[in-house]
């Protein structure tokens, strides 16, 4: 049995595994919110959906990389960035949406769905992926895919039976 270093350990961060794997899955829904968009809203539901979506994954790779940052100083200071940083988060999504409010091609209706949907729907889908264990602290991992031979214990071949 190999032995794991606490060091080899906490070089791979779960929260990033999970970002990227939320950025991934963000990336493979979004050609849903953008048809939505562009059927209810036209152009400028497309480019607020699109605006939405780059949020909503900015949002969960900065969480991620704050609270990697913040285990590696202790617990309290993963508590404290945590606890800090979400209205933080919000702070800048405020912010980013106010500097856009008045564009031309900002949607209000389309950005607010894609904004919330997105954040609640990846949310709710990475957490059926989530292991949380010391063996895999991240994601669950793949089942291993039987080799196949060809033909199973009971295999139907035309004109010989089983």
């Amino acid at each position: 049995m190999a032995e794991v270093s606490v060091e080899a350990a906490v070089a791979v961060a779960p929260e990033k595994i999970l970002a990227g794997d939320l950025a991934r899955r963000a990336f493979l829904v979004s050609p849903a919110f953008v048809v939505i968009g562009a059927i209810f809203w036209g152009m400028d539901g497309v480019l607020s959906t699109l605006f939405a979506l780059v949020l909503v994954v900015a949002n969960f790779v900065v969480s991620a990389r704050l609270s990697a940052r913040a285990a590696r100083i202790s617990l309290t200071a993963l508590m404290a960035t945590v606890l800090l940083g979400y209205p933080l988060r919000l702070a800048l999504i405020a912010a980013a949406t106010f500097a856009v409010r008045n564009a031309g091609w900002f949607s209000p209706v389309p950005w607010g769905f894609t904004l919330i949907i997105a954040h609640l729907g990846l949310l709710a889908w990475e957490a059926t992926q989530v292991s949380a264990t010391l063996a895999f602290p991240a994601l669950k991992p793949k089942p291993a895919r039987p080799a196949r031979s060809g033909r199973g214990p009971l295999s139907f071949r035309p004109g010989k039976g089983l």
